[in-house]
């Protein structure tokens, strides 16, 4: 077993899903839970909700192609090559009726796994998904701009240092990511920088994400949902939680005093959001 430094009490695993190398950790026992990180992220990103959900569950975190150590699609046209190879790690894992929690990105993904691979997934938590408002002129200006620039590769290097300082949290966390970065715990700030150093391909992710309005098929989305959302999201408007809501059919659970990184401000209360909504659905 190889003990991924990443993730504290995970062991890390490669598989080959559809041509793809695919790295993802796995920890804990009992029903199965998959976390889904965002544009950018990494497995890391869970630091502060992983732990605590794998104390009653066997939680699977798989990076995502191109992002962290997972190898690069040849080709996306859209977000379903993403769903299928974190379709292929449960199948490998033999897992089914899992629930899945997508934060950002990965709540797209969580939605496009829920669709194509409905035997899979048994419940789904959308934390600060994407895919609304982010369709605007200004997201997507913002999008591609990031993808190009790779802001989080440039700054990488010096992660350990941000994430002692106040100062250089607010500078790189605030208004777009954190409603309070002072208050954000270093190890925290630490896992959120960590991923981008290892990249190789975000770009194929914002131009899938780009390509596909989530809108048009959520109706074949069957299982139970929640809409997990940052009270003070600046990146993502409440106003996207309250359609998803609408749309799915789903419960709705907004986290106060945090943004769009609320796994990351508000873990206590995203791990009992998550919980809560589990127990009552029967998973």
């Amino acid at each position: 077993m190889v003990v991924a430094r990443d993730l504290p009490g995970f062991e890390e695993r490669f598989a080959e899903v559809k041509g793809v190398r695919m790295r993802y950790l796995v920890a804990g026992s009992g029903p199965a839970l998959v976390l889904v990180h965002g544009l950018g992220g990494a497995a890391s990103n869970w630091i502060a909700v992983a732990p605590g959900l794998a104390r009653s569950r066997r939680v699977l975190v798989p990076e995502l192609p191109g992002h962290g150590g997972s190898a690069p699609l040849a080709a996306a046209p859209n977000l379903n090559p993403y769903a299928d190879r974190v379709a292929g790690i449960l199948e490998r894992e033999g897992v089914a009726g899992a629930a899945v929690v997508g934060h950002s990105l990965g709540g797209s993904i969580a939605l496009r796994l829920a669709i194509r691979h409905s035997g899979l997934v048994g419940a789904v938590v959308l934390a600060g998904a994407v895919g609304i408002s982010s369709r605007r002129p200004a997201a997507v200006y913002g999008l591609r701009l990031s993808a190009l620039v790779q802001p989080g590769r440039r700054i990488a290097p010096y992660r350990q240092r941000i994430a002692v300082s106040p100062l250089l949290r607010t500078l790189v966390f605030g208004g777009w990511g954190a409603s309070d970065p002072v208050a954000m715990p270093a190890r925290v700030a630490d896992a959120f920088l960590a991923g981008p150093a290892r990249h190789s391909d975000t770009l194929s992710a914002v131009r899938a994400l780009l390509h596909e309005d989530p809108r048009s098929e959520l109706d074949r989305v069957t299982c139970p949902c929640l809409v997990l959302w940052g009270a003070r999201d600046t990146q993502l408007s409440v106003a996207d939680a309250f359609e998803y809501t609408r749309r799915l059919g789903a419960r709705l659970r907004l986290i106060a005093d945090c943004g769009h990184l609320l796994i990351g401000e508000r873990p206590d209360a995203c791990v009992d959001a998550i919980e809560s909504f589990l127990r009552d659905v029967g998973q």
